[in-house]
């Protein structure tokens, strides 16, 4: 099914649904919990690892078993955890941060091949002519057809000043194009808005950074000056994977009253059990300014429209989440990917790390998320004629060894995809990627229509609506680190 699923990548940051909100450098020792070590198990290791060095057929690097025998133990706990080595751990700071060595180009997963969604504004890649809807062949001069769209990701990094060669098979070329390009660093704006017409404004939040708050409230200050008089805002989250919990807290503050709960987090640490509230200490402790103290008065009543859909993941279910809670938006689209687990790095050497499942979220009603997502108020597709490959998309619930959900276990069975993959193979090949914000993107579309009081046109599949969800209450006390931690702890009063 993978190649029939249209997935959109940045190069360099890739989908992180959930990396730190800030890193966590303490020496992992062991800590005594009161149970035994388990000696015959821990023997029966040395034992394989003494095998494998003396019988195996080559010889073997310690530091490689080692390292394994690590990644195996974490991977298997659950989809999100992950032991993080070097190269690894220095592109997830890389992503945090909002910039990465490479290119310069969107890119998603069409046919075997890397098509190219579009080239980002002032990168290597645009400058070079690299165009949206080009088809990368090879890398480097390495066919990639087959490859999948994280190794294609990392085949276009590299170190700055680096050259890669990229070739293009373009429409209305005879022959390949063959670009080389230098890499550089790019600087990713995670915020895009603009005015969609009088009236309405647009703002995307492509994925959750660490310069995401600043940014929105940038972009919004300016859609304010272009148009004092905005009678609705559609925030779109739509294939956003999630990212940093600082900035799901400050963009969902950015739009409810102060102070208020944005998410909960609980796990078995005490650490773990915290409520996380819209106050700058959440958002944006390290700053001297609040961000969001200089934006628009009107923007904490101006009506709201959401946009999620099955790549809507972590952070932006945290942030569709409270809106939704607090009645503060209208969501609108299809069920969230259903990411609602927080993952904490646990540094082990200066340049490795362990990404560690601790706690599941709730929201500020105590819903959990985990393996469900958020139904949305008003159900619309992708497109005017159906649900395009939303059907076909992965949730949290079809992973392997994922977290159950704590208040709804019988809502996050696996869905069976055979019968849906075989009727819609082939319209897949002939969907081609909605351009968000544009004017053919017939969400955003009815998300205009439901702010004018006219017709939305609903979607036909069956989901169970929001409203019969209920509040529940966590069996411990909630606490909010969603995503990943750690975050400061707040002085409550």
């Amino acid at each position: 099914m993978g190649n029939k699923v249209k997935s959109i990548g940045l190069i360099g940051l890739g989908m992180v649904a959930g990396v730190a909100a800030s890193f966590q450098f303490s020496a992992i020792a062991q800590k005594v919990t009161g149970a035994p070590l388990p000696l015959e198990e821990l023997r029966q290791l040395s034992d394989v690892f003494g095998l494998i060095k003396t019988d195996y057929v080559e010889n073997v690097d310690d530091k490689k078993l080692l390292t394994e025998a690590i990644s195996g133990m974490v991977s298997s706990l659950d989809p999100h955890s992950v032991y993080l080595d070097k190269k690894a751990f220095r592109e997830m700071r890389e992503t945090v941060a909002g910039k990465f060595v490479g290119i310069g180009v969107e890119v998603g997963l069409e046919d075997g091949y890397i098509r190219v969604v579009s080239p980002i504004e002032d990168t290597p890649a645009f400058k070079a002519g690299i165009k949206a809807g080009d088809l990368i062949t090879r890398i480097d001069g390495t066919l990639i057809k087959g490859m999948s769209l994280d190794e294609s990701v990392k085949k276009m990094r590299g170190e700055p000043r680096s050259k890669v060669s990229v070739t293009i098979s373009r429409k209305d070329e005879d022959k390949p194009l063959v670009f080389n390009i230098v890499r550089e660093e790019i600087r990713v704006q995670s915020v895009k808005a603009k005015i969609v017409e009088p009236g309405y404004a647009w703002v995307r939040i492509s994925q959750f950074q660490e310069p995401t708050v600043d940014d929105m409230a940038k972009k919004i200050t300016a859609l304010y000056h272009q148009d004092p008089n905005i009678k609705g805002l559609v925030l779109d989250l739509r294939n956003d994977p999630g990212g940093v919990v600082p900035g799901a807290i400050g963009v969902s503050a950015a739009f409810l009253p102060k102070d208020s709960v944005i998410v909960s987090t609980n796990g078995q640490l005490p650490t773990s059990k915290e409520t996380f509230y819209g106050r700058q200490e959440f958002y944006a402790p390290r700053a001297k300014v609040d961000p969001l103290s200089k934006l628009p008065a009107g923007l904490k009543d101006v009506p709201m429209v959401v946009l999620v859909n099955a790549g809507s993941a972590s952070a932006s279910e945290i942030v569709a989440g409270a809106l939704q809670d607090y009645k503060r938006a209208t969501i609108m689209g299809t069920q969230t990917f259903g990411k609602g687990s927080v993952q904490t790095l646990r540094q082990l050497t200066a340049d490795t790390a362990v990404k560690l499942t601790t706690a599941r979220y709730y929201t500020p009603k105590n819903r959990a998320i985990q393996a469900r997502g958020i139904t949305p108020d008003l159900l619309v597709d992708e497109t005017e004629g159906g649900d395009g490959l939303e059907r076909l998309r992965v949730r949290e619930a079809d992973l392997q060894k994922h977290l159950g959900n704590d208040k709804d276990p019988e809502g996050d069975a696996k869905r069976d995809l055979l019968e849906d993959e075989q009727r819609l193979a082939a319209a897949a090949k002939k969907t081609k990627p909605v351009e968000f914000g544009s004017r053919d993107d017939f969400q955003l579309a009815q998300a205009i229509n439901h702010f004018k009081g006219l017709p939305v046109k609903l979607s036909t599949a069956d989901a169970k609506p929001a409203s019969d969800i209920g509040e529940t209450k966590p069996d411990t006390k909630p606490d909010s680190k969603p995503d990943t931690q750690p975050l400061p702890k707040p002085k409550t009063k």
